[in-house]
């Protein structure tokens, strides 16, 4: 019998009217949707094989407005990954990001904690078990990039922004399905290479199966931009710096 699909799951986070739906729906339904109609929190769910391998996404798009940022649950926070999206004709849906960004470093300083102390509490016995929870992935999205007359956000500034907050980069167009599946699939596959890095250091039979299973590298891609590098607020004096960037434009 086959293995049931693993399960990962994703929020997305951006300012209200930036299509965050949009690419929800074009990747659950091939649906695009072209009226704004604010969302408060949809939840979704779809199967996607990639590079071979059948995973389940759980997809919470949550609302943008700021009268609603209150109402964001604490288990958004526990997700696998994060994408954050901004409109590429609003220069303000960038900066905007800055909201959820500081709270997904505190979540990811917050699960850097807890797997230490939980570590250190089990000590031997937590050899060969999964311990805690792997740091969570960000990714970055410009969306409607097909309103190329209309932009006033480049796609350096959307670069250098993905490079502050060490996370990767898209830019995508609900409209025109460009980069949408391309954006899940690479959340899929960082998520895959955390979930490794992060239980072998107690489990290596995990790390070994995850390895045994790990999706293929794009040899189109750089070495920089085909492996995981380390994600979210990275603290100095306890582990280097790094990001992984990986941009496509319409």
């Amino acid at each position: 019998m086959a293995e049931a699909p693993e399960k990962i799951s994703i929020t997305i986070c951006g300012d209200g009217g930036c299509g965050k739906s949009s690419m929800t729906l074009r990747l659950v339904r091939s649906q695009w949707v072209h009226e704004y109609d604010p969302t408060i929190e949809d939840s979704y769910s779809v199967t996607r094989t990639i590079d071979g391998l059948p995973y389940f996404l759980c997809i919470t798009d949550t609302a943008g407005q700021e009268e609603y940022r209150g109402l964001w649950a604490a288990s958004n926070l526990k997700s696998d990954a994060f994408l954050l999206v901004y409109d590429i004709t609003n220069e303000l849906s960038l900066s905007a990001l800055d909201y959820f960004m500081e709270m997904i470093h505190m979540e990811s300083d917050q699960r850097e904690e807890d797997n230490y102390r939980l570590r250190k509490e089990l000590g031997a016995s937590a050899r060969g078990v999964d311990v805690g929870m792997p740091p969570p992935i960000i990714m970055l999205a410009g969306n409607k990039c097909d309103l190329k007359e209309n932009r006033v956000i480049g796609s350096k500034a959307g670069l250098e922004y993905a490079r502050k907050h060490g996370c990767g980069f898209m830019e995508t167009s609900a409209r025109e399905m460009v980069n949408i599946e391309e954006t899940f699939a690479l959340l899929v596959r960082r998520v895959v290479e955390a979930r490794q890095e992060h239980y072998s250091k107690t489990n290596p039979a995990r790390g070994l199966k995850l390895t045994s299973i790990s999706p293929k590298k794009d040899n189109n891609n750089t070495k920089d931009q085909s492996r995981f590098m380390g994600f979210g607020r990275q603290k100095e004096k306890t582990r280097p710096k790094s990001v992984w960037n990986r941009m496509l434009c319409c």
